[in-house]
């Protein structure tokens, strides 16, 4: 389940659901927000489309946060070709993988196939690490 304040399309619930039973807080910033909480959070001083904080387990509280700029989320979609729910499923599924311990930095491919799991399984255009390897 989502905790948001904002209008966020479907899917994600859906995604969500796909993913973990638990509950996820999800934040749209812009694009000066988002530098402002790399900056403040990793130190990183620059903007990016999405981060993600995983929360310490307790029960009954949600598992952690999803923050998506989107600015960014416009950008890509129109540099893409695809619909901005699009792009912001794929931020979503990836900023929540990473709140549940997914780290596609580290692993052996883990985060990466879990990610093209729900592509196909929801349609959605190629991932972020996808992307990210192809630049």
């Amino acid at each position: 389940m989502i905790l948001c304040d904002e209008k966020y399309p479907e899917i994600l619930d859906q995604i969500c659901e796909f993913l973990t039973p638990g509950e996820v807080e999800l934040s749209f910033v812009n694009e000066k927000q988002m530098k402002n909480i790399n900056k403040t959070e990793r130190n990183i001083d620059k903007t990016t489309d999405v981060l993600s904080f995983p929360f310490e387990y307790i029960p009954h509280t949600p598992l952690g946060c999803v923050v998506i700029n989107t600015d960014l989320v416009r950008q890509k979609a129109t540099e893409l070709g695809h619909t901005e729910d699009d792009e912001t499923a794929l931020l979503f599924t990836h900023g929540l993988l990473h709140v549940l311990g997914y780290d596609h930095e580290k692993d052996r491919g883990e985060m990466r196939a879990k990610e093209e799991e729900v592509i196909l399984k929801f349609k959605l255009p190629k991932s972020l690490i996808v992307r990210t390897l192809e630049s």
